[in-house]
């Protein structure tokens, strides 16, 4: 009789406990309303401007970046570590470029910042040859132009190119100035009003051979216009230390419910150049992340698989610290339960989400984006797209065969011109913008973790090569040494 009693009693002891898992729709509305009330991103973004200033790995600021950012994940009550790794980076020093008549007179100083990665000292006195944009077919139209003397190249394409013309990172025309023999090149910026971009000219992480440098819109365009009517000469001097440094990735992880070996990747670059306090770049899409990490254990969300929010250092000088990540996975084998990444590089505002070029991966997001849509019509449009690029730390992620996606940033188009220069500040900051990632990213972040079936798997080799072939990126890697088959 004691036994015929309890069973009743246990069953429903048993279906009182077994509560209907919170909807879709339930665990984004939870999320909107805890970004909106609870935000810190804009916050924290300012305090690390103000009293960190530029973020460059390998400096003081960098390493206190990366403090500051492991002391605020654990006041957040996250897991939290270091991912410490050693490389050889560089610093810029003094730069003096000056272009005046073959004959060595009336030179005139020109303003121009130092590229990335250009040699420790250089001091080269050369013939100036405008190679266009830079690209393989300039040199094919001019053969032996520039060798021996100093390229000089617009960043972007030029207006009158050939329809169609396919634009290249400023490290990879650096690499083809090289190969083609110059001993200088000259990069002229795009953005109006004099303004000076610094970056990496290597498309390696490691020292070019050439010293490269960025000269104004302005001053670039109208020197162009000189040499089309007389030859003149460039000397360009410069100081720059490279040393073996030690840096830190930082990484917060929430582990899965269900599937715990089975691994999300959501990352963003914390560093910067120190130009500026790299607000915009990529301060906007680390802090995100960070406040997306905020918000998952706020709501003690636990969708089925592992998510790690990654603070990559390095990214300006080469990927440095998603590679390092990469190459430890590749060596221990964990690469394979690396199921998807999303980077957030100069993200903000997202109206969509892009597919990363993965076939069939659309549906995902557009279902998941209408969700998304149904919690805020006005800033998420559920525009999506489907494409695979390079030279941000999804890249070491996409060559081992890892699907990845990113928001489809709607930020102001102003701030633009102040890509990687001295006006990257945080006073370019939009505080609804920064939010809004943070909101819609994480939502999409959630439902990557939480899903049946994610939207693509990890390619196997042989897809791979396939893959990156298919969206045009053999050249582009194959310049940069990242390509992994033999033709």
């Amino acid at each position: 009789m004691k036994k015929i009693f309890l069973l009743p009693l246990i069953s429903s002891l048993l279906l009182f406990n077994c509560t209907p898992k919170e909807t879709l729709d339930e665990t984004f509305q939870k999320i909107n309303s805890e970004v909106l009330a609870n935000s810190k991103a804009y916050a924290t973004l300012g305090e690390a401007t103000s009293t960190i200033g530029h973020r460059l790995t390998g400096s003081e600021n960098g390493a206190k970046a990366e403090e500051y950012t492991y002391d605020l994940l654990k006041s957040y009550g996250l897991d939290v570590k270091y991912f410490p790794f050693e490389v050889e980076t560089w610093m810029r020093g003094d730069v003096e470029v000056q272009i005046g008549n073959l004959n060595k007179r009336n030179y005139e100083v020109y303003s121009a910042v130092s590229l990335a990665h250009s040699p420790v000292s250089a001091d080269v006195d050369l013939e100036i040859v405008d190679m266009g944009n830079g690209l393989e077919a300039d040199y094919a139209a001019k053969p032996g132009a520039v060798e021996g003397k100093i390229a000089l190249v617009y960043i972007g394409i030029l207006p009158g190119s050939p329809e169609g013309t396919s634009n290249l990172h400023r490290s990879e025309k650096t690499a083809l100035a090289t190969d083609n023999g110059a001993k200088g090149i000259i990069i002229i910026n795009q953005v109006d009003g004099g303004v000076l971009l610094t970056g990496t000219a290597s498309v390696t992480g490691g020292l070019i051979d050439i010293p490269a440098v960025c000269i104004g819109k302005e001053d670039g365009l109208a020197l162009k216009e000189i040499l089309k009517k007389s030859k003149k000469r460039a000397k360009i001097t410069m100081t720059n230390t490279s040393d073996q440094i030690k840096a830190r990735n930082v990484i917060a992880t929430i582990k899965g419910s269900e599937l715990s070996d089975e691994k999300i990747i959501v990352g963003g670059h914390l560093d910067s150049w120190d130009l500026a306090t790299g607000a915009i770049d990529n301060g906007i899409g680390s802090f995100a992340v960070l406040d997306m990490a905020r918000t998952f254990k706020a709501l003690n969300l636990k969708p089925k698989r592992t998510i790690e929010f990654i603070m990559f250092m390095g990214e300006e000088q080469g990927l440095l610290g998603s590679r390092a990540y990469v190459d430890a996975a590749l060596k221990d084998g964990s690469i394979d339960n690396i199921k998807y990444v999303m980077n957030q590089d100069m993200s903000g505002n997202p109206r969509g989400f892009n597919a990363g070029g993965q076939k069939g991966a659309d549906g995902f997001f557009d279902k998941v984006g209408e969700h998304i849509k149904a919690i805020d019509s006005v800033a998420f449009t559920n525009q999506n797209s489907n494409s695979a690029g390079l030279h941000s730390d999804h890249q070491s992620f996409m060559i081992q065969g890892v699907p990845y996606t990113s928001p489809n940033s709607n930020l102001d188009r102003s701030i633009y011109g102040c890509y990687h220069s001295d006006c990257d500040d945080f006073d370019l900051v939009n505080e609804e913008h920064i939010r809004n990632n943070v909101r819609f990213s994480s939502m999409m972040l959630y439902a990557l973790a939480d899903t049946d079936t994610l939207p693509a798997r990890k390619l196997n080799d042989a897809e791979t090569k396939a893959f990156l072939e298919g969206n045009g990126l053999k050249l582009k890697l194959k310049i940069g040494g990242d390509w992994r088959w033999e033709d």
